[in-house]
């Protein structure tokens, strides 16, 4: 099934995923405030299907995004400071929303990633690229900062490396994002790229939903913090919980007789 909203798809594939598409492929995917609604409410739409386990994010065409479309940057330049206030708060949303999605997010990337497509990619949790994929945080060279995307970018490739291209605004290759921890996977092209996801899925599927989701909020739970009493007690009582609970117990039950859980795809007698 398939429910097109403008330049953004909403696609319904088999097994429980989700993909979301830039599809401006003419404009290489640049983004604007109209786009910006729209990504937000597909993500909502995912959010709240309890048919969707895994969302993909991906974009139609050469590029993966050119970050901000020139048209939008023309109004916003005309903008007063509230509206750009705006603007931005509606940026922000669309990336808090993307990070802290419950379901597991993998991001495809082929082609350019600049601006505020590099933010789009640090909020996924698995990122693939192609090897001719390039990346730039290029908003220094318009007299701007990445501000809206840079608590995301900061934890995907460290202060160190934020450091250097923020102020510089150099391309970096698909390589050096996978060395400094923003893509995961390099690919050597985009059907090797689409065959791996569909390897990764295949590795999720096998994973207990609600158990994806609790990890991922674990993850943002720990990170950054002190090993303090707190934390360790809070992860006692997350353990116990999922433990204790329904899909918990199915897994531990499939594991002692040697069976497949409920949400494994296939037969699972």
């Amino acid at each position: 099934m398939t429910k097109q909203t403008s330049a953004v798809l909403l696609n319904y594939l088999e097994g429980g995923v989700s993909e979301i598409v830039l599809n401006r492929p003419d404009k290489r995917n640049a983004f604007d405030d109209a786009i910006i609604q729209q990504l937000i409410k597909a993500l909502e739409v995912t959010e709240r299907d309890d048919q969707t386990r895994v969302v993909l994010l991906r974009s139609e065409g050469k590029h993966f995004s050119a970050g901000a479309d020139l048209g939008w940057m023309r109004r916003m330049a005309d903008n007063d400071h509230a509206e750009n206030l705006n603007d931005s708060r509606e940026l922000a949303r669309l990336m808090s929303t993307l990070n802290h999605l419950s379901k597991p997010v993998i991001g495809l990337v082929q082609g350019a990633a600049y601006g505020g497509a590099v933010g789009l990619a640090a909020c996924c949790d698995i990122v693939l690229a192609t090897a001719n994929a390039s990346f730039c945080l290029s908003e220094v060279k318009l007299g701007l900062v990445p501000a809206v995307i840079s608590p995301y970018v900061v934890r995907a490739i460290g202060e160190r490396q934020a450091r250097r291209y923020f102020i510089s605004a150099e391309v970096f290759s698909a390589k050096q994002a996978c060395e400094y921890g923003l893509v995961h996977i390099v690919c050597d092209d985009e059907a090797s790229m689409h065959a791996r996801c569909n390897e990764l899925l295949l590795q999720l599927a096998g994973n207990g939903p609600q158990a994806m989701s609790a990890a991922k909020d674990l993850v943002f739970a720990v990170s950054h913090k002190p090993i303090s009493a707190d934390v360790i007690e809070d992860t006692a009582q997350r353990i116990s919980d999922i433990r204790a609970g329904e899909e918990g117990q199915e897994g531990l039950s499939a594991f002692l007789n040697k069976r497949k859980a409920s949400w494994v795809p296939g037969d699972n007698t």
